[in-house]
């Protein structure tokens, strides 16, 4: 037996070498081999973060380019003031005027539209003006103007003013100007002359609303009224003969020879005669009380010239689509009945009672501030033995939530008095006939022996302030109790 040797230091070391190379080859490669799978995955993320930046970056710049038009359209639009609104209107045959209220979000939603509509305006090269009035802060011009609710859009043409009937986008507001724009300035003459009865069908073919003037000359005072009163409204056409044959074919129930005016629609009543004396504010306001039909359908493109039509009382029927088509018949005729008193005879007769909103019944169980609505007004106000601070907000008033949070404030201080109640009640839902409130916050305190004389609180006081008036109020009834 050959006796094995013992392995030499030598030996050990080149071998423990070789292995410590193999493992070290082996660490390098996964080592190389993870910074590869790390570097890919980084280059990955770098990749999508340039496309997101990318796309980011894009859409910052359309949203630039957006922003830009709309300044650029802005500033097309003339900014009216106590001094210009005047001067404006008369110096330029067409006028829109936007009467606006910068806390009004209604405005605020009209305005890009307005500035729109302004911009195109000027591309196609009309001499229609677009101006806006902050009826806020120049209230004798929004006044004289007669701008009373927000927002408001008036057109003037040649210094005449009449309430814009159009739609409120800015493609139609673009539309309903231009059309203004083409009645009123068809050839020079702001009434179409019509000579012979072939010219009278070529005319219906095109017409089917229109006012018919019949004179036996184009001149003198009773023309003059009727011509004004064609350039002042944008909306019908006007049309002029001389002839009663001629005027037969456009109005076939005419009954005198000269001097006529009537109006036809496209409706049930059809044929209405002027009856008054010719001057241009007559003929406008028989215009505008008979020009709409018996019965109209309310929609978003009529709906301006519905609510700004001298006709305030006005029946609404709510119903489904084919609901009309049954009822029109018999609401035609009942609307010709009343035509002339212009509502139903209950209401005339003051024997409805009028409707006012209320939201549903709130639950206050564990109110520290009671929610007051129309149908709890006199309950939990009027007919309440305690004090009521009422605070009276819309949802739409910008200083409204600085107030809540003083009332909220307010309610914990006094949350242990057994003769005050904090409440609130939002008046753009909820109405009740004592509650006639114009400016919003408001704050009331109904003293518990005189609640219909309730105590108006500076809104603009700081709570400290609010606080020490309510205990004065608190304390002069405990003094008169005591004596």
């Amino acid at each position: 037996m050959i006796p094995r040797r013992k392995p030499s230091s030598r030996f050990l070391l080149l071998t423990l070498t070789i292995l410590l190379l193999i493992n070290l080859s082996a660490f390098v490669a996964s080592t190389e081999l993870d910074e590869d799978e790390e570097i890919d995955e980084l280059l990955a993320i770098d990749e999508q973060e340039d496309e997101e930046g990318s796309a980011d970056q894009h859409h910052h710049v359309e949203q630039q380019k957006e922003a830009e038009v709309l300044t650029k359209a802005q500033r097309i639009v003339l900014e009216l003031n106590s001094d210009s609104s005047n001067r404006v209107i008369s110096e330029n045959d067409f006028v829109l005027v936007l009467g606006y209220a910068p806390w009004d979000t209604r405005s605020a939603e009209i305005m890009p539209q307005f500035a729109e509509a302004a911009n195109k305006l000027k591309e196609l090269g009309s001499p229609i003006v677009m101006a806006k009035l902050d009826a806020e802060r120049y209230p004798k011009a929004a006044s004289a103007l007669q701008i009373r609710g927000f927002p408001t859009l008036l057109l003037f043409i040649n210094g005449t003013s009449q309430a814009y009937t159009g739609g409120f986008t800015g493609a139609l507001v673009v539309k309903n100007l231009l059309k203004s724009l083409i009645f009123t300035k068809k050839t020079g003459d702001p009434v179409i002359r019509v000579n012979s009865v072939a010219e009278a069908e070529k005319f219906l073919e095109t017409y089917h609303i229109y006012v018919l003037g019949l004179f036996d000359k184009f001149e003198g005072s009773d023309y003059e009224g009727f011509v004004k009163a064609a350039i002042s409204d944008n909306g019908i056409q006007f049309v002029e003969v001389g002839d009663h044959g001629v005027a037969k074919v456009l109005f076939p129930d005419i009954k005198l020879t000269s001097n006529f005016v009537g109006l036809v629609k496209s409706e049930a009543e059809r044929f209405t005669t002027y009856e008054g004396v010719f001057e241009m504010d007559k003929i406008l306001e028989f215009l505008a009380y008979n020009k709409f039909p018996l019965v109209t359908r309310l929609t978003e493109l009529n709906s301006a010239s519905v609510y700004s039509s001298p006709i305030k009382l006005q029946v609404m029927v709510f119903g489904r689509d084919n609901d009309f088509e049954r009822l029109i018949e018999p609401l035609q005729q009942v609307a010709r009945k009343l035509k002339s008193k212009d509502f139903c005879l209950g209401l005339l007769h003051g024997s409805y009672p009028p409707y006012y909103k209320s939201q549903p019944v709130p639950d206050n169980k564990n109110a520290t501030v009671q929610v007051v609505v129309g149908k709890t007004f006199d309950e939990l106000v009027l007919s309440s033995p305690k004090k009521i601070l009422l605070e009276i907000f819309t949802p739409w008033c910008i200083n409204c939530e600085t107030t809540s949070k003083q009332v909220e404030k307010l309610a914990k201080h006094f949350k242990g008095s057994d003769s005050l109640v904090v409440a609130r009640i939002d008046a753009s839902a909820n109405e009740h006939p004592k509650l006639q409130v114009a400016d919003y916050p408001t704050l009331l305190l109904y003293p518990e022996d005189d609640k219909a004389n309730p105590i108006k609180l500076s809104t603009k006081s700081s709570g400290k302030d609010l606080a020490a008036t309510i205990n004065k109020h608190l304390k002069s009834k405990v003094s008169k109790d005591e004596l």
